[in-house]
């Protein structure tokens, strides 16, 4: 009776050097990448925490989507697997579509209200 494949078997081998990137021709560690990404996260999160103008707020959840986008990459180049690229390439999918319909609802709120706090919006009744 054959045994089972133990996890990880039958897997390529990862490289040595695993948590450096080959982008240009120069080796970069991915810990920047994931430095930049957990920065603009944050800033993203500030800016929907704090701000108030619906259209500022919308940029800054792009901003979030954007920053978790370059963390998938990020470990999908260092994996050497493009499952993650697939999945951000489809997170971006949603953005855009998130995006056009986010500023639809706006062009039309501000057409008929001129609003400037999120909290006036608050109400969605005619």
């Amino acid at each position: 009776m054959a045994r089972p494949p133990a996890w990880g078997e039958g897997l390529p081998p990862l490289p040595d050097k695993l948590s450096t990137l080959n982008i240009g021709g120069s080796e970069l560690d991915a810990s920047w990448f994931l430095l930049l990404s957990a920065v603009l996260f944050g800033l993203g999160a500030v800016g929907v925490l704090v701000r108030r103008n619906p259209l500022v707020i919308l940029i800054c959840i792009e901003l979030m989507l954007n920053a978790v986008n370059l963390t998938l990459v990020t470990f999908s180049r260092q994996l050497q697997n493009l499952d993650g690229q697939l999945f951000a390439l489809m997170s971006l999918t949603v953005a855009a579509a998130e995006a056009v319909v986010g500023l639809g609802i706006l062009v039309d709120i501000f057409r008929l209200r001129e609003v400037e706090d999120v909290d006036e919006l608050s109400e969605l009744h005619g």
